[in-house]
């Protein structure tokens, strides 16, 4: 019998290329004959048994001599007496390849995935009649060189995760060009090194190239773009990652899926990538891609289009892509459809032909020329733009006709660079224009002519020599020097109103000798100016050491002071905009501070050291305080580490009890203060009944320390996995329900009904705490945010913790809500049976409990096995629990669009709960919180009413916010339940 099996979990065949193999599988079942197997056959078959740790997972008998039979031994398939297929994928083998493996001459099939095989991969040289092989998710530490010589039939060939040449890496040989009929190759983390061999551009049949997490380098090959390819995976290389421009995808028409994203590509979106008809998915996220979204791009109907963390400019338009993300780039507006300020489109126009410098388009971002720190831009008092001072920046380009429309130009210094082309007609037709520098480039003639009053200069411009110019020149000139500015300016970039352009000064032979005559005539007047430039000097240096010392003085005091601490937090939930700040200036003899904002109370210390405050309400608490109710931050007081830092309880004066969280001084050093008071400032403004409050925050030095409200029962791990060793109560069966249901509502809050989306990226039950009623509420929302440096986006920095982790999070970095939907389908099988999501002290095959899990749930009687020896399950509890099971099983699928939202989650759960009537729920939301009352009144109230529902939203219950299904649970949900 002849079977034909595709390796599980690697699918690369293409359908032509799988129709025609059907076919000759149906042909050979007619034709196939039962014959001793060859005894070179048998003898390889015994090696690759004897090197295994574990052969008894194979099944093959003791003393067996026909493995083709019959009966065939289990995973072996033959064609009369040859081995054609190896099938043992996923059976957790141990132990080496035998080196003989390419001594199967009519082997056509291998499947060897998911296993542990180690070593060296024996070379595959001369398997002429290879066609699919599998190699992927093992061990193998050593890739022959000879490895592809001779695999001309080979069509599918993955070696993904395994650590070939891990110190030196390897490169794809030129021997591969040879596979004519590869139509798929995949060798994701592997450690290949180099360049992208131009061949693989030309291979005929390649259909998909997937090399992600590799150490590629070098660029795009132009053969790429006569390349008929579908996917291509080229995304997160390390190291320098691959560089240079995109143009060449744009000729690459049969594209599907495209990633990208992780390299360090430059330039722009190619004008024509419209051409792509075909494609649906396309990742540039974390590259170095400047200018604006092209016209073409806007018009494509993606499924997901990613352009997070790049250099982009100009306004965001609104595209037809169905999933559409843009965060952390340079546009001028926040929101999709909405132009830029006539100055910025003007100044963008400058930057696209100068091909978008990356040292101007790194500093030029928002709408406001005038009012951030905008390179090489001056603005006069009606926030104009009047200067603009770019001598010397390695522009190189042609000079745009937009600058014209900036009516207030006065100067234009551009000297010393690469400028080319032609000077357009319409600067003439600035009227405020005094100065026009443009020396050192290489400007070509006409130049236009210029009226009189305006100061050109176009010296070094070789080929403008010799052409009409309103200023005589010299060959002795040079060209200005490197601190050159403009004449004076006032503080804040603005144009002082006393400045004005130095006249030129015409000197000639007769003007030397009228001045030396009226010089003798009138000794007397110049003994006088003597006198006068003499006191004059005398008094400037007294004034100058005056100055200096006042400057000193002031220099020792503030170095003798403590360092100053700013604290931000929203006094008014309902508008944004009120937002008091506190700076704190601390001396020894005392400490004072002065509010900056719409509050307008005043309060003084009267400490005798140092103080650090934060706000709460309207009550300031130092850190001095929160040292003390910590005391100093004891390990006794300690509840809890993670990966942004330790929280230790705090007890104030009058008992009010709260959580300070002092995040790692690692995860926050680089954290520029602003951006981290942006994201507190939202983060505050998250409210919901099910979720952890944060009620302020300090910043001293590089500390910052995150207030939060305090959750008497812990963390739901402590109940879950430790409740015998802290001798706790377990967890009822309705009480998990009931925090099951809690979650969902949190989760559905930050996913849906927030005024933003937030993705968690790391909920597992240690992040979410029960309250003296056992009421659930989600922690560290929104910290993955706080805490990355260097790259700007969510999605740069791989957050989350191992066994929660969604597959296409943890694999690729892709972020959507379903990550979080992943995760709580691992914490609703923590509910179930009271295992850790991983335990390395496990069995391998329950290690992971969501692997495991899948495998059991559907299965009474392992499921009844699997459940939490602490609960007490009858037919009734089993009823509830399988449905939980079932419910777990669909949050944690493979694909994350088969995956249901979180709304859809509580329409599920809500039934149950209200069956088990868990405890009472009120459904009538909670309008806000009175931040005029002190803190603990503030928390009292809060807390007595957090059982209530939403502030700032007046939402319903969530629990109806979203349709629920029809009465019966689905096996799968569609794309609409999935969103």
């Amino acid at each position: 019998m002849l079977v034909f099996l595709v390796g599980e979990g690697t699918t690369f065949a293409m359908e032509c290329n799988h129709q025609r193999f059907y076919l000759g599988v149906f042909l050979g079942l007619f034709t196939v004959v039962y014959g001793a197997t060859d005894p070179n056959d048998l003898k390889i078959l015994n090696d690759f048994k004897k090197g295994l740790e574990n052969p008894e997972l194979l099944k093959w008998p003791e003393a067996g001599d026909d493995p083709c039979g019959p009966p065939p031994w289990p995973h072996v398939f033959c064609s009369g007496d040859r081995v054609t297929q190896i099938q043992v994928q996923n059976l957790g083998l141990k132990g080496p390849l035998p080196q003989n493996l390419n001594q199967l001459p009519k082997l056509f099939n291998l499947g060897l995935q998911k296993n542990h095989f180690n070593g060296k991969l024996p070379s595959f040289s001369g398997l002429s009649e290879l066609e699919f092989a599998y190699l992927d998710n093992n061990e193998f530490d050593t890739i022959p060189a000879d490895f592809f010589d001779g695999l001309s039939s080979v069509r599918v060939l993955a070696l993904d995760y395994n650590p070939f040449n891990k110190s030196s890496g390897w490169s794809m040989p030129k021997e591969l060009a040879n596979s004519v009929q590869l139509t798929n190759l995949s060798l994701v983390s592997c450690n290949v090194v180099g360049a992208l061999p131009d061949f693989l551009g030309k291979l005929p049949s390649l259909a998909a190239l997937k090399l992600s997490y590799n150490r590629l380098s070098g660029e795009i090959p132009a053969s790429f773009g006569e390349s008929l390819m579908e996917i291509l995976w080229l995304n997160d290389q390390d190291g320098e990652g691959i560089t240079g421009t995109i143009d060449v995808i744009a000729n690459m028409v049969s594209l599907k899926q495209l990633w990208l994203h992780g390299n360090q590509f430059t330039g722009t979106i190619p004008e024509n990538i419209g051409n792509l008809t075909s494609l649906k998915d396309l990742n540039l996220n974390r590259n170095q891609l400047v200018g604006m979204i092209p016209e073409s791009l806007v018009n494509m109907e993606l499924d997901n289009l990613d352009l997070n963390n790049n250099h982009l400019m100009g306004p965001v338009p609104k595209l037809k892509a169905g999933n559409f993300s843009y965060a952390s780039n340079s546009f001028c507006q926040s929101k999709p459809g909405i132009s830029c300020a006539p100055q910025v489109t003007a100044l963008l126009d400058f930057l696209s032909g100068m091909n978008y410098p990356i040292n101007l388009v790194s500093q030029w971002s928002g709408n406001e020329p005038c009012a951030g720190p905008w390179m090489g831009l001056s603005c006069n008092s009606n926030s104009q733009v009047s200067i603009i001072n770019l001598p010397r920046h390695n522009l190189s380009g042609t000079l745009s006709p937009s600058l014209a429309k900036l009516a207030s130009l006065m100067e234009i210094r551009l000297g010393g660079n690469s400028i080319h082309g032609t000077v357009p007609d319409n600067f003439t037709q600035l009227e405020s224009l005094r100065t026009l520098d443009l020396s050192g480039n290489n400007l070509e003639p006409p130049l236009p002519k210029f009226r009189d009053g305006v100061k050109i200069k176009i010296e070094g411009n070789p080929l403008l020599i010799g052409n009409h110019t309103r200023e005589p020149l010299s060959p002795t000139i040079s060209p200005p020097s490197a601190s050159e500015s403009p004449p004076s300016y006032q503080s804040g970039g603005k144009v002082s109103p006393a400045s004005s352009p130095n006249k030129d000064k015409k000197t000639d032979s007769s003007t030397a000798t009228a001045q030396q005559g009226e010089s003798q005539s009138n000794g007397f007047h110049r003994f006088k100016l003597v006198i006068v430039v003499g006191s004059a000097t005398i008094a400037i240096m007294v004034l100058l050491v005056v100055l200096f010392s006042i400057f000193y003085c002031k220099k020792r005091k503030r170095e003798s002071e403590g360092p100053n601490s700013i604290v931000v937090h929203s006094k008014d939930p309902s508008d944004p905009e009120n937002i008091v700040k506190i700076a704190v200036s601390n001396n020894t003899s005392g400490s004072s501070f002065s509010k900056t904002a719409t509050s307008s109370r005043s309060s003084h210390s009267s400490a005798t050291q140092k103080s650090h405050v934060t706000e709460a309400g309207n009550l300031i608490i130092s850190v001095q305080v929160l040292r003390k109710g910590t005391n100093d931050f004891a390990e006794e007081n300690e509840l809890g580490r993670g990966g942004f830092g330790t929280v230790y309880k705090g007890v104030l004066g009058d008992g009010t009890e709260l959580a300070v969280k002092r995040m790692e001084a690692g995860v926050i050093s680089n954290k520029a203060l602003d951006e981290f008071q942006s994201e507190i400032a939202v983060l505050s403004k998250v409210r919901h009944r099910h979720l952890v409050s944060l009620l302020g925050y300090s910043i001293e030095g590089n500390e910052r320390l995150l207030v939060y409200e305090f959750m008497s029962q812990g963390a739901l791990s402590k109940h879950l996995f430790h409740w015998k060793s802290l001798k706790l109560e377990p967890l009822s069966w309705r009480r998990r329900l009931c925090i099951a249901l809690d979650v969902a509502r949190g989760m559905e809050y930050l996913h849906n009904l927030a005024r933003q989306t937030f993705i968690h990226r790391d909920l597992k039950s240690s992040n979410i705490l029960l309250d003296d009623d056992f009421r659930a509420k989600v922690s560290d929302f929104g910290l993955v945010k706080l805490a990355p440096d260097g790259e700007k986006s969510v999605a740069t920095r791989l957050a989350g913790t191992f066994g929660y982790l969604a597959p296409e999070y943890a694999v690729m970095g892709k972020i959507t809500t379903k990550v979080d939907v992943f995760s709580y389908g691992v914490v609703l099988m923590e509910l179930v049976t009271g295992l850790t999501a991983l335990d390395e002290g496990r069995s391998e095959e329950s290690r992971y409990l969501a692997e495991w899990f899948w495998q059991i749930k559907s299965n009474k009687e392992k499921l009844m096995a699997a459940i939490d020896p602490a609960l007490e399950v009858n037919d009734e509890t089993y009823e509830s629990i399988a449905t939980i099971a079932e419910l777990a099983g669909h949050c944690t699928t493979r694909e994350p669009y088969h995956r249901p939202d979180m709304g859809h989650i509580v329409n599920v759960l809500s039934p149950l709960v209200e069956k088990w009537k868990p405890v009472d729920d009120e459904s009538e939301c909670y309008s806000g919180i009175d931040y005029t009352q002190p803190l603990p009144q503030m928390l009292k109230v809060w807390q007595a009413a957090e059982s209530q529902g939403v502030s700032y939203t007046s939402l319903d219950d969530s629990k109806g916010s979203i349709p629920a299904k029809p009465a019966g649970f689905a096996d799968s949900f569609t794309s609409v339940d999935g969103r």
